[in-house]
């Protein structure tokens, strides 16, 4: 796990987080829900770590909505603050650009 991601949990368990509007954006888009994707951050899986990312850190993970599904989250935290954990994209995975696991882009 990524210490991103430990971070963006620990910020969401604080209720520590804001969704950007072009998260609220994509979420409508792919009929996300958001509680599913603010509940299942204590799951999340990271697929790539950008610690050192210019905005400040971020990390997509995978997670799951409340049946299953997966989910692709992009959650960072703003370039020198501590908070909030603030969710940039989310979108469902396209599986014929995915592995089957959803962690690796296909060539």
């Amino acid at each position: 796990m990524s210490r991103t991601l430990i971070l963006v949990q620990e910020l969401i368990e604080q209720g520590n987080v804001r969704i950007s509007a072009h998260g609220y954006d994509e979420l409508a888009a792919d009929l996300i829900p958001v509680r599913d994707v603010v509940a299942g951050v204590e799951d999340a899986v990271t697929v790539v770590d950008y610690p050192e990312y210019g905005k400040g850190p971020a990390v997509l993970v995978l997670q799951r909505d409340s049946d299953g599904e997966p989910i692709h989250v992009l959650w960072g935290i703003p370039q020198g603050h501590a908070s909030p954990a603030v969710l940039i994209t989310a979108y469902r995975p396209d599986p014929d650009r995915w592995s089957t696991d959803y962690l690796r882009r296909r060539s």
